[in-house]
């Protein structure tokens, strides 16, 4: 019965081995499970903790790098308009001397007188030129005589000419009829000898007529010559004595006056004076102006020569008449830059026929450009002035500091064009202080409208 109860030991060796089995099965799940969730909290911290270290060095970058507002330069657009001051002058102006010399005897025209061409303005007694006439007009008459003497004498000496002639052909006949008698025997052969000696003697008197007519033609060629001499210094002397009377050379207003009558006029003297109550000599005796058509003169600056066309029209103002703006045309301009100012003077004509502008007036002349190459416009803020010149301070593609020397144009107030030294990809530091040194590195960051 014992034996039939017992275990036998086989089965008992495979209860063991069951329960070593099932043992060994939790000690390795329990191992599985703690490196899993070590792998899981592994991945989500270890990605965690690198952010954190980057953003940490990244902070740490920019406690240590200093930012700065940076702004790109905007182009300007091709139409604008220019406002430039001008100096309104005479289209023609002159000054008026006197060819006479003398005493001026009376005025007619003072200052603020508009005048038309021709108008008498003034007389001048010259009795010296008045003498020069008569003489000259007596030459004329004498040497007028003497053409007509001249002329005279070359007629008589042809007369002679043609009876010299007629007398040399008489001879040579009666000289040749005694040759043939000398030969026939019927004359001795000093007849014939007296009749030849007689041809010889009128072939001379031809000769010497002849020769006297060349010298009265020549003295005819002398008198005229004389005679037309005298006609132009009479007419000189004429013209001169004209002069005592000065006119307006062309339609205007008498700016200024400078003699009183009696005074002593001087003819080619120079020495003028700005007085009206001068007794002194003095040769200059008007300043006329015309004003129908007025010149404004203007100094265009070398950024805007090459978009000004002859032709071009612009308005013009002035302070003094608020209410009128008046429309000049480019007329001409001098073709050359001023190497002091950079500036083209250019011309402009205005119509003035109500004589409402003066010459000497202040204008203003507002120019409508169209550029063909705008300049860049910046705020004014950005301009760095110093020992170098006129800079921008730009952060380069590294995120360094490079300053960029640039011309300035325009000036608008709060903004400023350029007209060379950017290219309009810059990034410019919108208010570079001194810290902002060249090769820094900054930390752009764009500025918001």
């Amino acid at each position: 019965m014992d034996s039939q109860h017992r275990p036998s030991p086989d089965s008992e060796q495979q209860k063991t081995s069951k329960k070593h089995r099932r043992g060994i099965g939790g000690i390795g799940w329990a191992v599985l499970g703690a490196v899993f969730f070590a792998s899981l909290l592994a991945i989500g911290i270890l990605p965690r903790l690198s952010q954190k270290s980057e953003l940490q060095a990244a902070v740490k970058e920019a406690s240590t790098v200093p930012s700065v507002n940076v702004i790109a330069p905007r182009r300007a657009t091709g139409a604008t308009k220019v406002e430039l001051p001008g100096n309104v002058v005479a289209l023609n102006q002159t000054t008026i001397y006197a060819r006479s010399t003398g005493y001026l005897r009376r005025w007619y025209a003072d200052i603020g007188d508009r005048v038309q061409a021709g108008q008498l303005l003034a007389e001048i007694d010259s009795p010296d030129t008045d003498q020069q006439v008569l003489q000259a007009k007596a030459e004329v008459v004498q040497a007028q005589a003497n053409v007509s003497q001249t002329r005279a004498n070359l007629a008589k000496s042809v007369s002679d000419l043609k009876q010299a002639r007629a007398n040399l052909l008489i001879a040579r006949q009666s000289w040749e009829r005694w040759q043939v008698l000398v030969k026939e025997g019927a004359v001795p052969q000093q007849d014939a000898d007296t009749k030849y000696a007689t041809y010889q003697a009128n072939l001379a008197s031809v000769e010497a007529a002849q020769n006297t007519i060349n010298s009265d033609s020549a003295n005819i060629k002398a008198a005229q010559a004389n005679a037309y001499a005298s006609q132009a210094n009479f007419q000189r002397n004429t013209v001169l004595q004209s002069y005592k009377k000065v006119t307006a050379p062309f339609a205007g207003v008498i700016t200024a006056r400078n003699v009183n009558t009696g005074v002593l006029i001087s003819a080619g003297n120079g020495n003028t004076s700005n007085t009206s109550n001068t007794n002194t000599s003095n040769s200059s005796l008007y300043t006329i102006a015309a004003y129908d058509n007025l010149k404004v003169n203007v100094s265009v600056p070398q950024s805007l020569s090459q978009s000004l066309q002859t032709g071009q029209t612009a308005q013009i103002t002035v302070r003094e008449l608020p209410q009128r703006v008046f429309t000049g045309k480019v007329v001409r301009t001098s073709n050359a830059i001023d190497p002091t100012t950079r500036t083209l003077l250019t011309q402009l004509e205005v119509h003035n026929s109500d004589a409402t502008l003066r010459p000497g007036m202040y204008a203003n002349v507002r120019f409508a450009i169209n550029r063909t190459n705008p300049p860049f416009v910046v705020p004014d803020s950005v301009l760095v002035v110093n020992g170098g010149g006129t800079q921008v301070a730009t952060v380069t593609k590294d995120h360094t500091v490079h300053y960029q020397k640039v011309a300035v144009g325009r000036d608008y107030g709060t903004e400023v064009e350029i007209t060379s030294g950017l290219t309009g990809n810059e990034s410019l530091i919108a208010t570079p202080t001194v810290d902002e040194t060249e090769g820094l590195r900054v930390q752009p960051v764009a500025e918001t409208k």
